[in-house]
């Protein structure tokens, strides 16, 4: 159902093709969880990026929130959607992006494993960690800080079960 969310939304074919393949990585990292909703992060991998159907800006998780809201989704699919974004941006980075201030930091276990394989997958193709500081790094101003959320959050969700 949500393909054809997406499809009927008019999302482009690549952001479809990459939101089956953030799926796709959630479902690795979330196998490695106990009590975890993959129902909900099937949901919320797939919808992440409707929003791109609208604007490919930061902006797009916020239309992708009003696109789900019109179409019944719940909170928490619509909190994945919203919180999606990097590893989260704080309320003052928000702010300086023109985003509404309030924190768009994922909270659940879910929020935080479809935010991180949306990391760890560039276009349909998965990538590691040291592949998104680099590109962090040479594209986003002051990244120091969101590097740090993304550490602190491959630790949390990948890391421990490498050892």
């Amino acid at each position: 159902m949500e393909i054809e969310l997406l499809e009927k939304e008019g999302t482009p074919e690549n952001v479809i093709q990459h939101c089956k393949a953030v799926y796709q990585k959630a479902m690795k990292i979330a196998s490695h969880f106990d009590n975890v909703d993959e129902d909900l992060i099937r949901k919320g991998a797939l919808l992440h990026d409707i929003g791109r159907s609208k604007t490919h800006g930061i902006t797009h998780a916020i239309k992708g929130v009003e696109i789900a809201k019109r179409y019944g989704y719940d909170e928490d699919v619509l909190h994945i959607i919203e919180r999606h974004i990097g590893a989260g941006i704080t309320a003052e980075e928000a702010e300086k992006l023109g985003l509404p201030k309030k924190s768009y930091v994922p909270q659940t276990l879910e929020e935080k494993i479809v935010a991180h394989a949306d990391n760890l997958v560039s276009g349909s193709k998965e990538v590691d960690i040291d592949f998104v500081i680099a590109k962090w790094q040479r594209t986003i101003e002051d990244s120091d800080d969101n590097i740090e959320r993304l550490i602190k959050l491959d630790n949390e969700l990948i890391k421990s079960f490498e050892e």
